[in-house]
């Protein structure tokens, strides 16, 4: 992994956000943590039609490159979500370069030939594993990208290691049959609490981070995603992640 290609996942600043922090504010705070690369989140926006044309500017000034996480459904009852174009229009106005969804209750039988007209951008589109049965788990994630990959279409997988322990599933196997899909990484480690998963910083849970980010593609960017207390918990994790690509 080329330690160019970490990204901080605006999450991290969870705690922030809750006590009003905007996202212009933490993208700043990003920059002087080091990262050149960060992921916005579409929830974080108080008023997104005023708060996009900062975002592009600051970055732009930042020499940031923007990642666009919205946590909405590709499909919605079946149907294609309608939203969807809106969601890339934003990401255009901000100069995002790369956009993710989730895949909602796609069926193998499902039509992908809708979705295919978004693809014709210069956004590069994820889906990600998140953490329900209808879209989070290896056999659903798999069924859409087996489609996507018959229909020739540009969309990419981004693996999320810790989301896997919230559906029941394992990573290790994840990894294995899903690898080859993959154009961007999450990483979080998991602990359990009363026999629930939750998300922890690295080497503070049960996944064997390293051995995972081994069987993954080596050339695609690599989030930080899950939520801290202070900046040395960012630090740490940017440096055992650059520690770990040395």
């Amino acid at each position: 992994m080329d330690k160019e290609n970490i990204v901080l996942n605006l999450l991290v600043f969870a705690e922030k956000v809750g006590n009003g922090a905007s996202q212009a504010e933490i993208l700043q705070k990003s920059a002087e943590l080091g990262f050149k690369k960060v992921e916005i989140r579409r929830e974080y926006f108080r008023n997104i039609h005023q708060e996009k044309h900062v975002i592009k500017q600051l970055a732009s000034d930042l020499g940031i490159e923007l990642f666009y996480s919205v946590p909405d459904e590709v499909f919605v009852n079946g149907k294609l979500n309608d939203s969807l174009q809106s969601y890339l229009d934003e990401a255009k106005e901000m100069g995002v370069k790369h956009i993710k969804w989730n895949i909602g209750d796609f069926q193998p039988s499902t039509s992908l030939d809708e979705l295919e007209k978004l693809t014709h951008t210069d956004i590069n589109i994820n889906i990600e594993n998140d953490q329900t049965q209808t879209s989070g788990t290896i056999q659903a994630i798999r069924q859409f990208m087996e489609k996507v990959e018959e229909e020739q279409l540009p969309i990419g997988y981004v693996y999320d290691l810790g989301n896997w322990r919230f559906v029941g599933e394992n990573e290790d196997d994840a990894a294995k049959r899903l690898k080859e899909y993959v154009r961007y990484i999450h990483v979080k480690d998991v602990r359990y609490q009363a026999d629930k998963p939750q998300a922890a910083k690295l080497d503070d849970g049960e996944i064997d981070w390293r051995t995972i980010l081994a069987q993954l593609p080596q050339d695609v960017p690599v989030a930080i995603e899950y939520p801290t207390t202070n900046d040395l918990e960012i630090k740490q994790a940017k440096k055992l992640l650059e520690e770990w690509s040395a």
